[in-house]
């Protein structure tokens, strides 16, 4: 009996060393970004250390750069037309009101792509666009304004500072909540969000953005990820 219990943990011990073997093995996504600002610049930083091929948009090309430059050799610079249609995955990270604008002037470069939306709406910058989102949900109005693709709401309740100051931190790590209605796509959130240093948090289906949109009672709070489960009454 006892034979059999060590042949059992060592094929047990096999398999979970295939199994990360494998993921390490998988080759990472190219990452297109349309915006460059501090939220994005910064998880571009992030996943270039990571290993992770970027490419940075924004309509003033020279700041972009100039951010370019600092990032190193995987990071790259485009229109964000170019980016949209040179990522695997593309990161939306813009003032919430120009995101009708971005799903009508990309629909073809983004359709069927995963989509990693951080943006927030704000009604004094954003007007109707953001009292609309706010009412009904992020989570229900982003597939109004970038159909054709697979959503995921994504590093919405984090400020730049935290984002910059606590990623791959000592002990637990940071949570990040994820909203999305895609399995595949909620896979590739959930292992962006790991290599960028913080543990993803699985809180629903889209509609369930919500419950970290601005105005939640979680907004913006950076919590371990245990403690935010527990805010968020999730296992």
């Amino acid at each position: 009996m006892k034979r059999r219990a060590l042949l059992l943990a060592g094929v047990a011990i096999a398999i979970s060393a295939a199994l990360a073997r494998s993921a390490r093995a998988q080759p990472k996504p190219k990452i297109g970004f349309i915006g460059a600002g501090k939220i994005g610049g910064t998880l571009a930083r992030l996943w270039t250390q990571a290993g992770y091929q970027v490419m940075l948009s924004a309509r003033d090309l020279g700041a972009v750069r100039k951010l370019v430059d600092q990032l190193g050799p995987n990071a790259h610079v485009g229109s964000p037309a170019e980016a949209a249609a040179w990522g695997d995955v593309v990161v939306v990270t813009v003032p919430y009101r120009a995101l009708p604008q971005i799903g009508h002037d990309y629909a073809a470069q983004l359709k069927g792509k995963v989509v990693l939306d951080t943006c927030n709406p704000y009604i004094e910058r954003d007007g109707d666009v953001a009292k609309e989102a706010l009412e009904r949900g992020t989570g229900v109005m982003d597939p109004i304004y970038l159909p054709g693709t697979r959503l995921v709401r994504a590093f919405n309740a984090i400020s730049y500072v935290d984002l910059d100051g606590q990623a791959h931190r000592t002990g637990e790590l940071i949570g990040i909540e994820l909203a999305a209605d895609d399995a595949r796509a909620l896979a590739v959130a959930k292992r962006l969000v790991t290599d960028a240093g913080f543990e993803p948090v699985v809180v629903g289906g889209l509609a369930t953005a919500k419950r970290f949109d601005h105005g939640a009672p979680i907004y913006p709070k950076t919590l371990p990820a245990s403690e935010m489960r527990a805010m968020l009454g999730l296992k």
